[in-house]
């Protein structure tokens, strides 16, 4: 007797469909570097699988050989049992392939519709037919998508449901989730957990690859590890344990960001007052000037400049020596301008900015830098290497005037190159050599090389961004530690983290930015993730735990006042 279906929404999967996707034998080869050797996956139908693993494990070229961005040396791949080989990622999506990159790649100043349709216009115009057709996908989904919402007016989770309803609308039956949940606070990704239990009761099946150890035992119903390019085993999400997951990934236990002892002197290093920045507009509107010492909020200045909407309202913040301060915050709420006017990019409107007692408002970001500023970017692809030079000319980036990269105001190569060497030992940069190009290295590598070239100036303060976005749980261990050992020195850090357990662990303080407000704080010690993450929608405001906030106050950060 025929197996019996097993009914999944609308759709009908029985136990003898063949796999979605099965790899087999898969050798990718680079000059000096096998990617992936003899790699074996099997995909079930209607599934969440993961694939985890360090960086440099192989995963993103396996996925780009699946998605046709790139041909195996040897093996095969088979969509629905029939054995396929792709040039190019047009050809994969024909076949149900659908990838949604960790770096969304969407027009900010075009439409939800225009977005989608871009590209695929052959499909179903850009009508009313096509607007019907994402409706249609949107509902059944449950994604809820705005076809006439302006791709710039959405926050990070309604992007990415986005980039999700543009694979689907282009016929995908297997979607490759690249980091999914690297920029979600925890309430989104439960809602994209949500949309992928609705992916899979129509019998979609999802390629989920995710650092996040503890989501993936949430959502996956199979798991495969990769370790230096092979597969070394499978786990059953039913019984198996972070802990588990993290010695098959890197041989050792899952790292944890705590930081058990205090080492926050009284001496201010970084002092931020009144900083208000704004869109261009013909629109004049009051702004706050940083009042002078010893003056209260109902004593401020104000001044009226040509401004638009606020993208930083009156932030004012200290950070001491031996500190990290946590700035927790959805994407897109001020923290890109934040960094930029404590760097020198953008000048604010109003406001002041004091590093180790001299005024640097005004400073160029060049003497910045030569100042004692590490930064650790947000996006390391755009402001933080250049991806087609090698490695020892990006260890030079950014410190171009300092040694060992010149002396006498002029360039050392030989000196860079032998430190771009230790650099790449101290931090387990894994590469062939120091002459290979910034773009061959994976995403983990490539931020533990900016890493290792930031710490390597003894920074005074240091804006770490995103520090551990994208890397494994082995490159995150060696991160932390280094930012660890720094502030035991007296560093001072500004950390911006969408990872939650890490913005608690690392800060010894933490505020909540909202709409360019500094809106909440809360003591790292007692706060929940969830509760953060309430904060950050802004759902709270105010001192979400009762703690004593009297620095707060002194220094002009979110006071109740404030935050309402």
């Amino acid at each position: 007797m025929p197996p019996a279906p097993s009914r999944q929404g609308e759709c009908v999967i029985t136990a003898s469909s063949p796999p979605a996707v099965e790899l087999h034998g898969i050798t990718k080869r680079f000059p000096g570097v096998v990617a992936n050797k003899d790699i074996a996956i099997t995909v079930r139908k209607g599934t969440v699988h993961a694939l985890i693993g360090e960086n440099g494990a192989g995963k993103s070229t396996l996925m780009k050989i699946l998605y046709g961005m790139q041909k195996p040396d040897e093996g095969t791949i088979a969509i629905d049992g029939e054995q396929v080989s792709f040039s190019n990622p047009g050809e994969a999506i024909a076949r149900g392939i659908g990838m949604v990159h960790q770096h969304f790649m969407l027009a900010d100043n075009l439409t939800v519709l225009e977005n989608i349709v871009l590209g695929g216009e052959k499909l179903y115009g850009i009508g009313a037919k096509a607007r019907k057709k994402i409706m249609e996908i949107s509902d059944a989904y449950g994604l809820g998508v705005r076809p006439d919402a302006l791709v710039e007016d959405l926050g990070v989770a309604d992007r990415q449901r986005v980039e999700i309803l543009k694979v689907l609308y282009r016929g995908a039956k297997t979607l490759i989730l690249d980091e999914p949940t690297a920029v979600l606070v925890p309430q989104e990704v439960d809602a994209l957990f949500d949309n992928l239990r609705e992916l899979k009761a129509e019998g979609l099946t999802v390629i989920f690859i995710s650092h996040k150890l503890g989501e993936v035992l949430k959502v996956a119903d199979d798991i495969t590890v990769i370790r230096r390019g092979t597969t070394v085993g499978t786990a059953d999400p039913r019984t198996a344990t972070t802990k588990q997951l993290a010695e098959l990934m890197v041989g050792a236990e899952l790292p944890s960001p705590e930081t058990r002892e205090s080492t926050v002197t009284t001496t201010p290093m970084l002092q931020v007052k009144g900083l208000t920045m704004a869109e261009a507009a013909g629109v004049t509107a009051p702004l706050p000037v940083a009042p002078p010492e010893g003056a209260t909020d109902d004593t401020y200045v104000h001044e009226s400049v040509p401004v638009g909407r606020l993208l930083l309202d009156n932030v004012s913040f200290t950070i001491h020596k031996g500190e990290v301060l946590g700035i927790a915050g959805v994407e897109g709420n001020g923290q890109t301008e934040l960094i930029e006017a404590l760097m020198g990019m953008s000048t604010p409107h109003a406001g002041v900015i004091t590093l180790d007692g001299t005024d640097i408002t005004k400073t160029p970001v060049r003497k910045r830098r030569e100042g004692g500023i590490g930064y650790i970017p947000e996006d390391r692809h755009r402001h933080g290497l250049l991806l087609e030079s090698p490695l020892w000319e990006n260890r030079i980036l950014g410190h171009v005037t300092e040694a060992p990269n010149s002396k006498k105001g002029i360039l050392d190569p030989k000196a860079a190159r032998k430190d771009t060497e230790r650099i790449v030992r101290e931090y387990d940069v894994r590469t062939p050599g120091i002459d290979v190009t910034a773009a061959s290295l994976s995403g983990g590598n490539q931020q533990k090389l900016i890493v290792g070239r930031e710490m390597s100036h003894n920074p005074k303060f240091l804006i770490a961004a995103h520090p551990t976005r994208g890397v494994d749980v082995g490159a995150q261990a060696q991160i932390w530690d280094a930012i660890r050992e720094a502030r035991r020195e007296g560093l001072a850090v500004l950390l911006i983290s969408a990872d939650l357990d890490e913005l608690i662990g690392l800060s010894d303080t933490l505020r909540v930015i909202y709409r360019g407000r500094l809106v909440a704080d809360a003591d790292p010690a007692t706060i929940t993730p969830e509760e953060l993450g309430t904060a950050m929608t802004g759902a709270a405001s105010g001192h979400l735990e009762a703690t004593d906030n009297d620095s707060a106050g002194a220094d002009g950060d979110a006071t109740e006042d404030e935050a309402r």
